[in-house]
């Protein structure tokens, strides 16, 4: 069969981070497979050079792609439509990453056909937010590239070294830090927000026995053969176990699973309940059932279903009235934003000025 000609979209290619990473692991698999993968962000950066690597091509301009995709796999709203109303005619699926952020929340548009939740949570936020008929959306659980994040060696008896593997700094930070100072264990911080984000974090991590993260973080530690406590500025998980990893994994070892108020009691428990043997067969489990391969099988079989759908185009009206109501929703977002923006900036001024007159020696009132 001939390959499939596929454009990804994502809103940034500028940074190392989750969707960023998933567009380009999805890519690089395609590629190997004999598909043509093009990814599309208008916002190019560091991982444009994974993909130059790769001999996947980027665009941050579709007049720059003269031949139209087969299908359009699109993440964030804004990039996904602006690709479907470059592409007149050509189909398309909507992957959700996320259950908070703004430019993930789903666009509804005649040719985007499937929608894909990357967990049972941002399935919840299509179905049961934005109205995406249940029958149309596949939950496809995130993935781990096993050729890169290949297994550690045996974990020792009790945690010696631990990473906190993570894009986000705050006051969890410190809790973190006393906690493993108390139960003797050396800390050290790996991401984007501590100013050492790794492009290949794979030649690091089994180089600890205990990692504190989330999400794509925690499942690619798990896979290494690191035990794993779930944790962020939001709050605290578990230590991820063989007896609960089937629902963690559902639940994309994210913000659900994060329900606990972060003490240094709490995390004390946890990495008290670190469990050799357990953790190894955690990572043997994650090897076995949340490889790259098996989430891009899973993709292709959307796309194909998709591309064998009997054809029944949307007219030209129902495509610009569809077109209408998105742009409607970003003139509220937008202007919401903007009127919110200059009520902080009067409060602001008044403030100011407020200042101004006491140390004048005007009265404030």
């Amino acid at each position: 069969m001939t390959g499939l000609r596929i454009l990804l979209t994502n809103r940034t290619l500028a940074d190392r981070r989750g969707s960023e990473l998933y567009v380009r692991d999805v890519a690089r698999a395609l590629l190997l497979r004999g598909h043509h993968p093009v990814v599309y962000s208008p916002i190019l950066g560091e991982v444009v050079e994974d993909l130059r690597v790769a001999t996947v091509p980027w665009i941050d301009n579709l007049d720059n792609m003269s031949e139209p995709p087969d299908i359009i796999h699109g993440q964030h709203h804004l990039e996904t439509m602006t690709a479907m109303l470059h592409f007149p005619g050509v189909p398309g699926i909507y992957v959700c990453h996320g259950w908070l952020p703004w430019e993930e929340a789903p666009p509804i548009f005649p040719r985007i056909v499937r929608y894909v939740a990357v967990d049972h949570v941002t399935r919840d936020r299509l179905v049961e937010q934005h109205g995406i008929p249940a029958d149309d959306v596949d939950v496809v659980l995130n993935f781990v590239d096993l050729d890169r994040f290949e297994p550690r060696g045996p974990l020792p008896e009790r945690p010696r070294r631990a990473l906190l593997f993570s894009n986000e700094d705050g006051p969890h930070v410190a809790i973190i830090r006393d906690a493993c100072a108390r139960s003797r264990i050396t800390l050290d911080m790996m991401g984007w927000a501590f100013g050492n984000a790794s492009s290949t974090p794979e030649t690091q991590l089994g180089q600890y026995d205990l990692v504190f993260g989330r999400g794509r973080s925690a499942l690619e530690a798990l896979g290494v053969g690191c035990a794993v406590i779930l944790i962020s500025g939001v709050g605290l998980g578990p230590l991820v176990t063989a007896a609960d990893l089937d629902r963690l994994r559902t639940l994309n070892l994210g913000i659900r699973t994060l329900s606990d108020r972060l003490t240094i009691r709490g995390l004390g428990d946890r990495i008290a309940a670190y469990d050799a043997q357990d953790a190894a067969e955690v990572s043997r489990r994650v090897r076995a059932e949340a490889s790259l391969d098996a989430t891009v099988d899973r993709l292709l079989e959307i796309y194909r279903g998709v591309l064998a759908r009997p054809s029944t185009p949307a007219s030209a009206a129902d495509e610009s009235r569809a077109a209408a109501r998105y742009l409607r929703s970003l003139a509220v977002a937008f202007k919401w934003t903007t009127l919110e923006r200059v009520s902080m900036q009067t409060r602001l001024d008044e403030a100011n000025a407020a200042i101004e007159r006491f140390r004048a020696g005007d009265p404030l009132v």
